[in-house]
């Protein structure tokens, strides 16, 4: 019987791990020069039915649609109509406006907790208005432009954050855990992942009926080393499920930055190769550009073509929640050096140049999304806030657990007294 040759380690170095570290901490200058952007328009854009193994360039390269000019150029324009750029801006504007209002709530003690999405309104404003109003969303806690675009009343969502009387979730979630069946927005999880999958088995479920009816789900780097992400794109990849699977890139977790969970390694959007899924790589800050490749992979869903893996590159510009302090691990200016600016600002420059914006019509709809915001809050906060104002009657923690109360439930009722 041979046997190895023993190999003379005394001189070999020990072994290591490599831990990845940020290029900037807190006190340092913002450095964004390792990162690689294609120019707006550069990137080709094939049929939506092409064979994934033609495309495996494109999880390499960053699809855009606005220039540094602020003109839509390139194959990946979707050449929207004004009138519907104009209501994606105020998608976006009311969306920010909602924030700032909630976040102030918080900081008075009205509610515990918000989460923003400033800087990444694109993400979600972009692909509502790309997806047919009946195909189901599966987001994380950064996706409220989904409910703002599909117009679902902003009382509802702030009802939520106050776990008030007029709560439709009766207090038993977080703050800022929507759900709305009506407005096609499954309920946020605080356990970070199970979108995904629930994502590809709630379109699976859509094929299995002979639907028509896709699904899209939004995840965050971070959370792409969960377990939930690799089951969900092998299933998905397996069975050809029509689903849009949106990576959000904002660059940091809870604290850590994106090479934690392996961004320094390659793109996210090239995770979907090792499935046989296609994969494409989007300028998140270009609402054009994040339309635009949502629909195209609609479109392969829808035609039966499978699933699509969206890598959303963004900038999360805020705390990651209002129990957060950013400039303890990152410099304080580092959002407003993000190279691919603000999504906001970007639309509308855009507009500008076009002739369908001007500074008045701008004064008009910030100040038009300000009072809305300032209305709906009023309204809602008249059925009370956190620890304030009328509550939930106590008996309700007995509703909506079983479509028909069983018998134990109902003695624990009655011994309650309700």
């Amino acid at each position: 019987m041979s046997r190895s040759i023993p190999l003379h380690i005394s001189n070999v170095p020990p072994l290591s791990l490599h831990v990845p570290e940020p290029r900037q901490r807190p006190g340092a200058d913002p450095d964004f020069s390792h990162m690689h952007f294609d120019a707006a328009g550069a990137v080709r854009r094939p049929p939506h039915d092409v064979d994934a193994g033609e495309i495996r360039d494109l999880p390499y390269a960053l699809i855009g649609v606005l220039d540094k000019e602020g003109q839509a150029v390139g194959e990946w324009n979707p050449d929207l109509a004004p009138e519907h750029l104009i209501q994606a801006l105020r998608h976006m504007m009311l969306t920010r406006a909602y924030d700032e209002r909630m976040v102030r709530m918080q900081r008075q003690g009205k509610t515990s907790f918000y989460m923003k999405c400033t800087g990444e309104e694109a993400v979600a404003v972009g692909a509502a208005m790309a997806l047919d109003d009946s195909d189901m969303c599966f987001p994380t806690y950064r996706q409220q432009g989904l409910l703002v675009a599909r117009d679902w009343p902003l009382r509802e969502m702030m009802n939520q954050v106050y776990s008030n009387s007029g709560d439709r979730l009766k207090g038993r979630q977080m703050p800022v855990f929507y759900s709305s069946r009506q407005a096609g927005f499954f309920s946020i999880s605080g356990n970070l992942g199970t979108q995904y999958s629930q994502a590809v088995g709630w379109a699976m479920g859509s094929a299995a009926k002979g639907d028509t009816k896709i699904a899209a789900a939004w995840i965050g780097d971070g959370a792409t080393a969960e377990g939930d992400f690799h089951y969900a794109l092998t299933f998905a990849s397996v069975y050809r499920v029509p689903v849009v699977l949106n990576i959000v890139n904002n660059q940091w977790a809870i604290s850590s930055f994106s090479g934690i969970a392996g961004g320094d390694a390659t793109t996210f959007a090239a995770r979907g190769l090792a499935y046989g899924l296609p994969a494409l790589r989007v300028d998140g800050n270009d609402l054009l550009a994040v339309y635009a490749a949502t629909a195209w992979a609609a479109a392969r869903a829808r035609a039966n073509m499978g699933a699509t893996v969206i890598e959303l590159v963004t900038y999360r510009s805020d705390a990651h929640s209002t129990s957060d302090d950013p400039g303890r691990y990152r410099p304080a200016t580092e959002g407003a050096c993000w190279p691919l600016g603000d999504p906001i600002a970007r639309l509308k420059h855009h507009l500008l140049l076009t002739g369908h914006w001007d500074d008045r019509k701008d004064q008009e709809m910030q100040d038009e999304v300000t009072d809305h915001v300032k209305m709906e809050g009023k309204a809602s906060e008249a059925l009370g806030t956190l620890g304030r104002g009328p509550q939930l009657d106590p008996a309700t923690m007995f509703d909506d657990v079983f479509r028909d109360m069983p018998p134990h439930l109902q003695r624990q009722r009655t011994q309650m007294g309700f």
